[in-house]
């Protein structure tokens, strides 16, 4: 039923994620993944993945995608007593997660199902915990008074009223069906079962709470597996999905003893109350007909065997490092110890008052689920751009600074991206953009050649010359052209600097005596535009968005607004392709009353309105993230914003405590 269906999977990359994406891969089905962890480094190529925060996925990045089914797993919770911390983390990855999710997909025309992970926890505390240790354990209904336990427990009875409430309206064309899961164990997981396992495998100690406690513990293909029924089925509204059977601690102890009969467990002391509780499965029967089938006698020398071969994995290095938390540290209900979030610090070189970019790369973090630090490297250490940085760095001189210096600066900081923003600085960066690399180090710059082209207005125009683009005639020499009006500008530098428009022979001739390195260049009217193209590691265009310049003061666009042109957007990608270019750049073209192109100039950086291009799709700052976590970004689609936007710069006020 669900062969070559369009399947989107948030927190995909997690323990019942994977379970499901492997069987619906084997069934056929399109996959695209959603998570903070890297993609797995066994999964098949024609899956679908998005690294990132899925709070700051946009609705034209699923709409491209067309999915026909949402099966909703990522969440994050704590295992025992929820911190003062998990405040803020229940509500961002919990409520506004799945809050967000719903509202970029409640209106897709092609949605025909959604398949919520909820959770028992909504069940009120009072039915199955105990002071006391109990024979039996509570078996709770559907429709078991509910109290949520915790912050956790709130947030999933919230989305499944959400869910509830889309239901009762003719404009979404979906059913949902949410799966209240019971105590989850499998590979991949930071399960008690499996970090006991862990544990004895390396022969430590296992401490053992509560022993007496009662659980209904689920492997995680079973989860899967029922999940996917549920997808194939009608029913909606609210289903237990459980063993219905549960098991004592002291029995999973009882059961890890036959495989580590050395094995050495210690009772903790704990204040927590005994907890006695089992799905009650009749309605999942009585509608699906199936029940879970594995029991824990049956999954743990399973489990046993994968850490086992994880171990092995690890001690040969062909593993990623995993790190052991204790009892009550934030977990992603689905992660998987093998695969952690980014951590990329990046240094941003002359951040002058540049707020616009650096809150668009602040975004970028957030929307990748980045953790590290944004850099400030500025000469003036009294710049605006360091009050909206995490950290600051007085750089020295430029004609001061060592590529040895600059580096060592890095290592010792941790930065492992780099991000130049002046045309000064980008020939030495890409002098030594290899020597960076070879140090982890990745810099958004082009390779030196193609740099040292868009520099030099009197080479680019000789170099698009040559290639049979249509750049506007270029000379250092006014007798070459036989136009009436003439602009005038430095050979080198932003093109805005000093520049004369409109100036006859003689003003022509008269302003280029105050440049340093004058160019000539006949004057055109027209409308200008700029096109802002990323273009990836592999030398291809990954997006382009053209701008109309509606307001320009000093050269810099205070108005503009985004514009289909297709025809310049092929222009602008197939020129970028030619030169060799790297990362973001922006292209500035002047279209004349008979609508021919005049190509002005090539910035091989971001560009000081380029954030509208981003607004729009253009993620150039998340796509150089990506690449610089060794990211491969031909699952990452450019989903253009259908709607045209229109930005107007203005000063804004920052209020600091």
């Amino acid at each position: 039923m669900l062969k070559g269906k369009r399947i989107f999977i948030s927190g995909g990359a997690g323990v019942i994620g994977t379970a499901l994406v492997e069987k619906l891969y084997e069934l056929g089905a399109v996959i695209l993944v959603g998570d903070l962890k890297p993609r797995p480094l066994d999964w098949p190529s024609g899956i679908f993945y998005r690294q990132g925060d899925l709070n700051y996925i946009r609705e034209e990045e699923l709409s491209w995608f067309q999915p026909e089914y949402f099966f909703h797993l990522a969440a994050t919770f704590e295992r025992s007593i929820e911190t003062y911390e998990f405040w803020d983390e229940n509500y961002q990855h919990n409520v506004h997660l799945s809050h967000h999710l719903m509202t970029c997909l409640k209106n897709s025309p092609t949605l025909k199902r959604v398949i919520f992970a909820s959770s028992y926890l909504i069940y009120n505390q009072d039915l199955y915990n105990f002071a006391q240790p109990q024979l039996q354990p509570v078996r709770l209904r559907e429709d078991a008074p509910i109290y949520p336990r915790n912050l956790t427990g709130v947030a999933k009875l919230m989305h499944e009223i959400e869910l509830r409430f889309l239901g009762d309206f003719n404009q979404t064309g979906f059913t949902s069906v949410a799966a209240r899961i019971y105590r989850v164990y499998g590979k991949n997981s930071r399960d008690v079962i499996s970090r006991w396992i862990r544990y004895l495998l390396q022969g430590e100690t296992i401490f053992v709470y509560r022993k007496e406690g009662m659980f209904d513990y689920i492997y995680a293909g079973d989860v899967a597996e029922g999940l996917l029924k549920l997808a194939e089925s009608d029913v909606t509204g609210i289903v237990n999905l459980g063993r219905e059977h549960a098991r004592r601690v002291e029995e999973v102890v009882d059961i890890l003893k036959r495989y580590f009969p050395e094995m050495k467990a210690v009772e903790g002391v704990s204040d927590i109350p005994y907890e006695a509780s089992e799905a009650d499965m009749s309605r999942y029967k009585a509608l699906i007909g199936w029940m879970p089938p594995n029991d824990i006698e049956d999954m743990i020398p399973e489990l046993i065997k994968f850490e086992k071969s994880r171990m092995t994995e690890k001690n040969r290095g062909t593993g990623t490092k995993c790190t052991e938390g204790t009892e009550g540290t934030r977990l992603n209900e689905n992660s998987s110890n093998l695969l952690m979030p980014m951590m990329i610090n990046t240094l941003v070189t002359s951040v002058s008052a540049k707020v616009p970019l650096l809150k668009a790369l602040k975004d970028a973090y957030l929307k990748v689920g980045n953790t590290g630090k944004i850099i400030g490297g500025d000469i003036n250490s009294n710049c605006i751009g360091r009050y909206f940085t995490d950290e600051f760095w007085q750089v020295p001189k430029l004609e001061d600074l060592t590529a040895d210096s600059l580096l060592k600066f890095c290592l010792e900081h941790g930065i492992t991206a780099i991000i130049p923003t002046r045309d000064g600085e980008l020939p030495f960066f890409a002098q030594h953009k290899e020597k960076f690399k070879a140090q982890g180090i990745s810099i958004m710059v082009s390779d030196f050649a193609a740099v040292e082209v868009c520099l030099d207005k009197l080479e680019f125009y000789r170099k698009l010359k040559g290639l049979g683009y249509p750049a506007i005639p270029t000379v250092n020499n006014i007798d070459e052209l036989r136009n009436q009006q003439f602009v005038v500008k430095e050979s080198f530098g932003a093109g805005s600097r000093s520049i004369g428009l409109g100036l006859s022979r003689e003003e022509a001739l008269e302003h280029a005596k105050t440049l340093e390195k004058p160019i000539f260049q006949p004057h055109i009217t027209g409308k200008e535009y700029s096109v802002d193209v990323y273009i990836d590691l592999s030398g291809h265009t990954k997006g382009v968005v053209v701008r109309a310049r509606e307001l320009v003061v000093n050269g810099e666009s205070q108005i503009t607004a985004t514009r289909h042109y297709k025809e310049l957007e092929e222009m602008a990608s197939s020129l970028v392709e030619a030169l060799g270019l790297y990362g973001h750049i922006v292209l500035q073209v002047l279209v004349d009353e008979e609508q021919q192109f005049h190509i002005i100039e090539c910035n091989s950086r971001f560009g000081g309105a380029s954030t509208l291009s981003v607004q729009a799709g253009l993620d150039s700052f998340y796509w150089f993230l990506l690449e610089s976590a060794g990211v491969d970004l031909s699952n990452y689609p450019f989903a253009r914003s259908v709607q045209e936007l229109r930005q107007v710069r203005h000063a804004e006020d920052l209020i600091l405590s």
